[in-house]
This record gives C-alpha cells, sequence and structure tokens, in this order.
C-alpha cells in the first residue's frame, strides 16, 4: 500500500470531527458550520452561515460576549456553560473559544469547538457559583433601584462594584458630548472626581465606536500608564461596559483590575450591572425629570386665575391649586379626599354653569388623564359674564315685549280700517285714525328710551312726575282693547275724574299689559272688568278676568322674570315670554305704587295701588291727551 497520498486539508479534518466547531468573523457572523454542529443543535449550515450564532440563550448573551472579548485580547478560553438547541431545549456544553489571526497576526475572529459536557460535579459547582452571584447582583440591583436619587444611585452601582466584579477599584464615566467625566468612583483618589477628557481619545470613545458593549483593554496589549486610571499602583486591566439610559449611551462603568486577572465571569457581571445601571439611572432621570415637571406644573397651576382640581377615579380630590380655594372659598385641607363642592359634568368635555352657595358662577370642565386613571376639572369665574348674558337676553326681551303692545294695537286698528273703513263712517275712521295715532306716539317714545339699553332691567327708567286724570287713561285703554276683545266683555266700572301723580305714558303701558292678558288668558270669553277703588291717600286699579287663573302659591313668582304659572306656561297656546308682570311691577314701583295678584273663583285679580293727587283744582289740570299732544 502506497504512503503518497494526498495531505488532508484543515477544511477536510473539521468536518469530520466529532466535535462541533463554529467559526466566527469579526462582526460576529457565523462563517463555518461543520457536521457535528448541525448533529448537535439541528441547524444546517445554509441555515446559519452569514448570521448570528443562533445557539445563545438571551440571558447567556453577556457571557458570550465577554468570552469573546477576553479572548481577543489574550489567550483561548474554556467554559462550562448552557445553549439553545434548534427544538428549543437547552444543552449543557463545554466551549473552547480561540482567536484566528491573519497572515499579518491582526484579528479576525473566533474558532469555537463544543462538544456535550460530562464533568457534572465541576459544572454544579459553576452552577452553584453563578446562582450565588446572580442572588447577591439582584439583592444589589434591588437596593440600587430602591433610590431615586441620581447621585445615590451612581455611588450605590460602584460601591457595588467591587463586590461583584473582584475589581480593586472603578468609576463611572458621564458623557457629555464630546467629553467624558469622571461622575462617581470608588478605591481611588477623590482628587480625580470631575475630571473631565475629550471622547475621542477615550477608552470609552473606543468602546462607542466598536459598537459592542463591553471592552477588555490591558498593559500587554497597550500602554495604560498616560490613563487617568494610573492612579491606582500596579494597574495591568481595564474593563469597561457601555451604559444606556432611556435609550441613548449615558455613560461606562469601569472595572480596574491590579491583583487578580479578569475571567469571563467578571466581564459577564459588568456587562448586567451596567445594565442595570442603565435602568436604574434611566429610573433617577425619569424621577427628577418628574419632580422637575411638577414643579413646573404646580407653578403654572398656582399661577392660573382658573380653579384646578384633580380628582381620583372615585371622584375624590387629590390637588386643589389656590384659584380654585379662592373661587369655592375652600382650601385643600377641607376638600382632600372629598368630593368637590359643586356638581361635575355628565358629559365629559361639556362645560356646566354651576352658582355656588356665595352666588358666584362657575363653569366647569373636566377631562379625564388615560394613564392615571384620574380626572383634572377646571372651573371658572363667569359671574359677571353670566350677568351680562342676562342682562342681554333681558333687554332683547324685554325691548320686543314693551314694543308689541302698542304695535298690536295699531295693527289690530289699521287692519279694521283696511276692512271695515266704509261701514265706520268718518267719525269711527277719525278715531280709529286718532288711536293709532296715539299708539305710534307712544312706541316712538318707548323706542327713543330704550335706545341705550333696557332702562326698566337697569333701575335707570326716566318717569315724569305730573298730574293726570287716572279714569281718563283707564278710559283710553279699555277703548283702545274694546276693538280686539271678539269673545269677552270688556268694562270700565269708575267715573272720574280721579288724579293721581306720576308718568302717564308709563301708566298707560301698565294698562295695555294687564289688558293683552286679561284677554289673553281668557281664551273661552267672560267678562274682563276694570274698576278704581278710592282710599284717602292712595287709588287701587283692579282689573278682574274669568279666564283660567293661575296656580295657586305663585301669587309672587309670576312676576319674576321668565316665570309662566300653570296652564299660562303652555307657549303652544298662549305664547309670550313671561316677562310682561315683571316690567309692570318694575314699572308700579317706580311710580311709588304696587302690584298684586289675586286668584278668583274663577279667574284672576291684578290689583294696582298708586298714590291719590288732590291739587287738579290748583292749576294742576294736565289731562292725558295734553299730555300726549305735548309728547
Amino acid at each position: 500500500m502506497s504512503s503518497e497520498r494526498a495531505p488532508l486539508s484543515a477544511e477536510a479534518m473539521l468536518a469530520s470531527s466529532a466535535d462541533a466547531v463554529i467559526g466566527i468573523d469579526g462582526e460576529l457572523r457565523v462563517t463555518f458550520w461543520n457536521p457535528a454542529a448541525e448533529r448537535m443543535f439541528g441547524w444546517s449550515a445554509d441555515e446559519v452561515l452569514g448570521g448570528e450564532l443562533p445557539i445563545i440563550p438571551q440571558e447567556l448573551r453577556p457571557e458570550y460576549g465577554a468570552v469573546l472579548e477576553q479572548v481577543r485580547a489574550g489567550t483561548p478560553l474554556t467554559i462550562f456553560t448552557r445553549r439553545l438547541r434548534r427544538d428549543g431545549t437547552a444543552l449543557d456544553v463545554r466551549v473552547s473559544t480561540g482567536c484566528v489571526h491573519d497572515d499579518q497576526g491582526g484579528h479576525t475572529g473566533w474558532v469555537l469547538v463544543l462538544y456535550p459536557r460530562d464533568k457534572e460535579v465541576q459544572a454544579q459547582a459553576s452552577a452553584m457559583e453563578r446562582a450565588r452571584l446572580v442572588r447577591r447582583l439582584t439583592d444589589v440591583v434591588a437596593d440600587i433601584n430602591a433610590d431615586l436619587s441620581l447621585k445615590s444611585v451612581l455611588d450605590r452601582i460602584i460601591s457595588s462594584l467591587t463586590e461583584l466584579t473582584g475589581a480593586d477599584a472603578g468609576g463611572f464615566v458621564l458623557l457629555e458630548e464630546d467629553r467624558v467625566k469622571l461622575v462617581s468612583l470608588t478605591h481611588l483618589s477623590d482628587e480625580l472626581y470631575g475630571f473631565s477628557a475629550p471622547l475621542e481619545t477615550s477608552l470609552f470613545g473606543e468602546l462607542l465606536r466598536s459598537g459592542k458593549s463591553v471592552l477588555l483593554a490591558n498593559s500587554d496589549t497597550r500602554s495604560l500608564e498616560d490613563l487617568i486610571w494610573a492612579d491606582l499602583p500596579g494597574l495591568h486591566t481595564i474593563a469597561l461596559c457601555l451604559s444606556n439610559a432611556q435609550g441613548r449611551p449615558y455613560g461606562a462603568l469601569y472595572a480596574l483590575y491590579s491583583k487578580r486577572k479578569v475571567g469571563h465571569v467578571e466581564l459577564e457581571l459588568l456587562e448586567l450591572m451596567a445594565s442595570h445601571a442603565g435602568v436604574a439611572i434611566g429610573n433617577a432621570m425619569a424621577y427628577e425629570e418628574l419632580k422637575l415637571q411638577r414643579a413646573r406644573e404646580q407653578a403654572v397651576s398656582d399661577s392660573s386665575a382658573d380653579g384646578i382640581a384633580v380628582l381620583d377615579f372615585n371622584g375624590k380630590v387629590r390637588k386643589w391649586n389656590r384659584s380654585a380655594a379662592e373661587l369655592t372659598g375652600y382650601t385643600f385641607e377641607e376638600v382632600e379626599g372629598k368630593h368637590p363642592p359643586f356638581p361635575i359634568p355628565v358629559a365629559h368635555g361639556d362645560p356646566l354653569k354651576h352658582q355656588n352657595e356665595g352666588g358666584r358662577w362657575l363653569e366647569i370642565l373636566m377631562a379625564r388623564i388615560p394613564s392615571t386613571n384620574e380626572w383634572v376639572v377646571d372651573f371658572r369665574d363667569i359671574t359677571a359674564q353670566k350677568a351680562l348674558e342676562e342682562e342681554r337676553e333681558f333687554f332683547l326681551a324685554s325691548t320686543g315685549h314693551e314694543l308689541r303692545t302698542p304695535v298690536t294695537v295699531i295693527q289690530g286698528y289699521a287692519a279694521m280700517l283696511s276692512r271695515k273703513g266704509e261701514r265706520l263712517g268718518p267719525a269711527g275712521r277719525q278715531e280709529a285714525s286718532e288711536i293709532i295715532l296715539d299708539r305710534a306716539r307712544a312706541l316712538a317714545k318707548l323706542v327713543e328710551r330704550l335706545r341705550l339699553g333696557s332702562d326698566v332691567a337697569s333701575g335707570e327708567m326716566t318717569l315724569d312726575r305730573v298730574p293726570f286724570d287716572l279714569v281718563e287713561l283707564l278710559g283710553q285703554s279699555v277703548a283702545a282693547f274694546r276693538p280686539l276683545a271678539e269673545r269677552q266683555e270688556l268694562l270700565l266700572d269708575s267715573e272720574g275724574p280721579l288724579w293721581t301723580l306720576g308718568d302717564p305714558l308709563v301708566t298707560g303701558m301698565v294698562m295695555d299689559q294687564l289688558l293683552e292678558n286679561a284677554l289673553k288668558f281668557s281664551p273661552e270669553g267672560g267678562r274682563v272688568r276694570v274698576g278704581v277703588d278710592v282710599g284717602e291717600e292712595t287709588l287701587t286699579i283692579h282689573v278682574d278676568d274669568e279666564g283660567i287663573g293661575f296656580a295657586s302659591g305663585d301669587e309672587e313668582r309670576i312676576f319674576e322674570r321668565f316665570f309662566q304659572s300653570g296652564e299660562r306656561g303652555d307657549r303652544r297656546g298662549y305664547g309670550g315670554l313671561g316677562i310682561g308682570l315683571y316690567i309692570v311691577r318694575q314699572l308700579v314701583r317706580e311710580q311709588g305704587g304696587e302690584v298684586t295678584a289675586h286668584r278668583l273663583a274663577k279667574g284672576t285679580r291684578m290689583r294696582i295701588t298708586v298714590p291719590r293727587h288732590r291739587g287738579e283744582g290748583a292749576g294742576l289740570g294736565v289731562v292725558l291727551s295734553e299730555t300726549s299732544a305735548r309728547e
């Protein structure tokens, strides 16, 4: 048999190896996957080549990175660990990792040799030690996260560093734009605190440029004497790991060794600590930002003229700003944990108007905070706005109401002249024309008085104070409304003259309103009787009708603005805004009189008391017709 055979190639030998052999390049991509690896883990070469190594459990990725970094910086390393098969089951293995170099000695990747672990004693010891470190790390992390002060968090991280990793000293370097700053340290000179250096030339900068999370530097591969850390005597190894906070690089955790050598377990712990440190730092930063935000919100809330309250999901007060106390009269201590002293809008987002005990009107809005299941209530003082709205509404309503009665009379007589003018004869047409002219003059006077606003609502209506014959005025009012009484009998029972002192135009307005009401609320007909009772100092006018009356107990309420009693409130049947009697009372009181309402067995009696005047024979014989002509 000839001994001259072709030499065995390296690829052929690796393909025939009983152990799984895996090649990894500098970008951590799989470049070689032998048949034993396929048999051990279940993935074919076509499935894994060119991608990341799929057999690393998520919780052991820091260990994997630490081993590769240590091997790249030093000698081959063998560890006992756990890897995953394609079906998801775990496999305990021993992994030997070596560095691959090119012809010039440069690092180009790693070679991993894996085979099932059969040394149970060693495996158990390693697992127990790892479990101990993980438990201790868990305790340390819980202790770190218990503090929300950023400075305290950094100090706790550094003080735990030497205990867990066996480092001789440590520090935390903060990233500040293009510089790094030492903000926490242990077992180093306090003079180093606050030291700053350019990011570009620092180990931190090298770590960021590498795209990795951990970096190992030692005196065998580079000089450490020109670094700030040379303050530690005998320094031979520096391990640093990136710490991210809120999704961005925040700083780096440094572990310095001068006596013992660093292994993959220490690097793994360092990376885990840096990761937890990022979470703790992020929490501390978020807490400090929250404190700052709350301070800003409190300042804005306290400076707001609106009342602002925060309610919990049960609708009870949790926050109450200064304006809320001023608007309601209740301090925060008085309302905390209670429902607010005003109603809450039924439909959230729709404003609710409410008048509180002090008479102040509030407009209340409420919105939900989904993230906290709380409610924000905003309420403002709209007392002045409400008064303005009411005055505006009343001005428009009263103006229309005051103008309507003379217009009704004018329209009635104009219609009568149009339809029956020929039958009325000259005298009838003259009388109708005079009534239209008289009411037109009264209408012009009303328009002038209402030109600048509702004098009745403001109490600033200017009244004349002249003597006039009350019976003559009543006669004119009855005569004006008699043609409008289609189903009623309109009577005047009194004879004059009976003199009073006041404004004949305003008194005529009052009588027109009462007669209009008497006719309107007597739809079935009947008598409407007007009379005057004579007293020593007063004259009492009564207007009686046989209509629908008003509800018991409403004797005073029918004089309120916009109030309509009982059947009278059916606007479809009777119309009106419910302000006529309010105007009547205001006008009567302006002249020193009073008006009251009384329920009859059938119908209503309106009673008006005015002062009696006895000077008609002393040169004050001013009659209504003369006053009207003068106006």
